[in-house]
């Protein structure tokens, strides 16, 4: 009985702040397509993209993310295409939102060594409930499978959307700008108009090779790296520090404002690993609790899977790779 109105709880505040933020992952660059249509195509041929998190399983299943993404770069045009599909899930699947979409970046080359690619997408988002797995407590009290889901009248809904973005990178340096929810789809489902708030999203960082001048620990480097978020209100800074040595990437992330009173707050930790070996890489991270859930939650668990194919380009022609980590 506990868990039903803890449940029941966490479904009324995903309504509140669903509403205000989207979701995210802790693997910003494992996930590309979603974090800026700008890095469709930043490989030199085809990639597929797949990501699952589980947030705080510890309160019986209460948000589940899935995405699936695919992208190709044509070299003659100079763009990449992607397609991507996304899911989430919360209250034992009750509440479920789904995006399908697809993604187009142009790739500017500059004889400084700079590069620029603005994006856009475009998707149709489709938010709904299920009845079927909710019990309320009028209808545990009757013992019948009628009840306050009978009095209530939510339909599902459907609409479009549409993002923008500009990264701005060479072989050490890159940083970027996203604007999501240009379109700002209704997301009510009593038949009101409840608008999605805009979504703006800057992120950047640089990578640092360690002992490169003496040629020790050949390919070692770090990447310190941000990403800071705003909708509706509210506003969340990512800061995180990655150290790569061929195959092995590890690092961590801090969630939160630790400044700014009006602003502050510290919600998790991060912790990742992940291995990259020729054209696969696999990452798995944890996210700790540190907010005034800490205990209760489980943490969360996300993994992610990528996969290069037909990269089939000369070593002329091979263009300069975004120096942000795979993960």
């Amino acid at each position: 009985m506990k868990k039903i109105y803890i449940l029941f709880i966490l479904i009324i505040i995903n309504f509140k702040i669903g509403f205000a933020q989207d979701s995210q992952f802790s693997q910003f660059y494992a996930s590309p397509l979603y974090l800026s249509p700008s890095f469709t195509g930043s490989t030199d041929g085809d990639r597929i993209t797949i990501n699952y998190r589980n947030q705080w399983p510890a309160l019986s299943k209460t948000f589940q993310s899935y995405l699936l993404s695919y992208d190709h770069f044509f070299p003659h045009l100079k763009s990449g295409l992607g397609l991507l599909m996304f899911r989430e899930q919360a209250g034992m699947s009750a509440l479920s939102t789904t995006n399908i979409g697809f993604s187009y970046a142009y790739k500017f080359a500059f004889r400084n060594g700079w590069r620029i690619s603005p994006g856009l997408s475009f998707f149709y988002t489709q938010r709904n409930l299920d009845f079927d797995e909710l019990e309320f407590y009028d209808a545990l009290i009757s013992q019948t499978t009628t009840g306050s889901a009978a009095d209530l009248t939510l339909e599902k809904k459907v609409d479009v959307d549409a993002s923008f973005s500009v990264l701005a990178y060479n072989k050490r340096i890159w940083a970027g700008f996203t604007w999501d929810r240009m379109l700002k789809p209704n997301r009510s489902l009593t038949g009101k108009v409840f608008e999605e708030d805009f979504k703006f999203t800057i992120y950047g960082g640089t990578k640092i090779p360690i002992f490169d001048r003496y040629n020790w620990a050949s390919g070692q480097s770090i990447s310190p790296s941000f990403i800071f978020k705003t909708q509706g209100g509210f506003s969340q800074l990512d800061l995180g520090l990655y150290w790569y040595q061929m195959p092995l990437v590890i690092g961590v992330w801090y969630r939160g404002i630790p400044v700014f009173k009006e602003l502050r707050s510290s919600d998790a930790v991060a912790f990742l690993a992940g291995f990259k070996i020729d054209q696969f890489s696999i990452g798995y991270s944890y996210d700790l609790t540190i907010s005034n859930l800490v205990g209760f939650t489980g943490g969360t668990h996300e993994i992610s899977i990528n996969y290069l194919f037909f990269q089939g380009v000369t070593k002329r022609s091979r263009r300069r790779s975004i120096p942000c980590p795979s993960f």
